[in-house]
């Protein structure tokens, strides 16, 4: 085991935090979050890699520690997220790497392999999507904004910010309830509390179709440059169905696609499984 040590870049003005272990001189695998969390989500990941890997795991913009400027600094877009984080691999001189995406990391990541693929070596994805039949009818009230950001449309999201909803992502299909830890959750709240994020998140809900819109461009990459590809996928994910991940194997047929019985947060109750499968994958890579 490596220690972890506790970092900020400063991206252009931008400071961006992030966690980084292992040796220097270690294939990079870079570690993207999603929704409602931060680089934290891969405390229990990052001991399991970075014995062979130089990990890194930043926040992105808005998120955990990094800087969250407020609305009229900082336009809060997919785009932007994926411009902060481009300018952050290159301020730490990361030439080549491999990048593991979830949930909102996936349209941060995909964007940046899209603008860059001699960058990238191999993608993980665990739970994050890039087709339309990922998307379950847990969109809808999101989707409904994308036709209509009427502030009726807008508020009605604000019941995806709560404590309550926070518990939910973490614990919705999980076998054993037990197994979730408190301090993920917690921390997430704690940071969807800020002055000011209720309503960046929700800008990033809206921009979210952003994301959908390019869903063709994505896959498009992944036929033309082929990528060694895993998706580790917890299975009973309420937002990102199994068929997403299916998928992948339409424009990458050597694609590895594992299904594991849990929930969003699948490195919550399978972080040894997912470590395990991405050791293997990346020695073959």
């Amino acid at each position: 085991m490596t220690t972890t040590k506790y970092l900020t870049a400063n991206v252009d003005g931008f400071n961006v935090f992030y966690r980084e272990a292992g040796p220097a001189d270690a294939p990079i695998l870079l570690l993207l979050h999603g929704f409602p969390s931060a680089g934290h989500m891969f405390r229990d990941l990052i001991p399991l890699l970075s014995d062979k890997y130089r990990i890194i795991a930043p926040d992105l913009p808005g998120f955990g520690q990094s800087d969250m400027p407020s609305r009229d600094k900082f336009s809060y877009t997919f785009d932007n997220v994926a411009g902060v984080i481009e300018r952050f691999t290159e301020v730490l001189h990361l030439e080549r790497f491999a990048v593991y995406v979830f949930d909102y990391g996936a349209p941060t990541g995909f964007r940046l392999a899209m603008r860059h693929p001699e960058r990238i070596t191999a993608i993980i994805s665990q739970n994050g999507n890039a087709y339309e039949e990922g998307l379950s009818d847990g969109w809808n009230p999101i989707r409904a904004y994308w036709q209509d950001s009427s502030k009726e449309n807008r508020d009605a999201l604000r019941a995806m910010l709560t404590p309550e909803t926070t518990r939910w992502q973490y614990t919705h299909g999980v076998s054993d309830v037990a197994m979730v830890s408190p301090d993920g959750q917690s921390l997430d709240n704690f940071y969807l509390a800020r002055p000011g994020a209720a309503d960046i998140q929700l800008d990033l809900f809206g921009d979210y179709k952003s994301n959908v819109a390019l869903y063709p461009a994505f896959q498009t990459y992944f036929r033309t440059h082929k990528p060694p590809f895993l998706a580790v996928w917890g299975k009973n994910d309420p937002f990102f169905l199994p068929p997403g991940a299916e998928a992948f194997k339409r424009d990458i047929p050597d694609a590895d696609v594992r299904f594991f019985d849990t929930g969003h947060f699948a490195l919550e109750t399978h972080a040894g499984e997912i470590a395990a499968a991405i050791r293997e994958f990346l020695s073959r890579s």
